[in-house]
This record gives C-alpha cells, sequence and structure tokens, in this order.
C-alpha cells in the first residue's frame, strides 16, 4: 500500500512585514498572541499535541507529523519537549530568515557605534 508523501508546504515569510509594519513591541505581541494560540491551556507550554490541535488556526493543517515533530525539536532549547513562550519567539525568528539577515545587520551596526 502506497503512503501519501506531504509535499513541502509553500511557505511565504510574511514576519519581516509584520516587523515593518507593527515595529518591534507589536511583532513581539502578535508572536505572543501566535504562542498563545497553539499552547496547551494547562501547562502553558507548546506541547506536540497542542501544536497538532492548534495548527490549523494558523494555516499549518497540512503538515505531517513529522514536521511538526522536526519543528518542536528545533525551537526545544531546553530539551523538555514542549516549547516555552521564548523558545517559541526565538523559533520565529529563526526561521525567517530574511528577518535573521536583518537582525544580524542591526546588531552590528549598533556594536559599531557602540565602539565608536
Amino acid at each position: 500500500m502506497a503512503t501519501k508523501q506531504n509535499p513541502s508546504p509553500d511557505f511565504h515569510d510574511f514576519l519581516p512585514t509584520m516587523a515593518q509594519k507593527l515595529g518591534g513591541d507589536g511583532l513581539i505581541d502578535e508572536l505572543c498572541n501566535g504562542f498563545n494560540l497553539l499552547m496547551d491551556a494547562d501547562k502553558g507550554l507548546i506541547t506536540f499535541d497542542s501544536l497538532k490541535r492548534n495548527s490549523a488556526l494558523l494555516g499549518l493543517q497540512d503538515l505531517s507529523d513529522e514536521d511538526l515533530l522536526c519543528m518542536m525539536r528545533e525551537g526545544d532549547f531546553d530539551g523538555d519537549g514542549a516549547l516555552n513562550q521564548m523558545e517559541f519567539c526565538v523559533l520565529m525568528f529563526r526561521l525567517s530568515p530574511e528577518l535573521m539577515e536583518e537582525s544580524q545587520f542591526l546588531l552590528e551596526e549598533a556594536l559599531v557605534q557602540e565602539f565608536k
């Protein structure tokens, strides 16, 4: 019996646009709102089950269990099998190449100014 392979999801990175329109504080507020949508309310963390259950709210219903597990592993810095709010926000930044490049540029600019 053949199994259906999930094609790579068609992903468009809206984080840089959100950052431009909302500013830094607004972007963090929106990331926190996304965390709250995905988290297990009893644990206050995003677990695999809560991610699977709530991912359709963010348009991620086509991701396979393996995709979701990979995402969880990628962001789980403390190794507890779940994502806290900080891990989630860091993961969202890491998944945005354009925002990471811009952040690197801004950090370098700040360092140059600091050491002049």
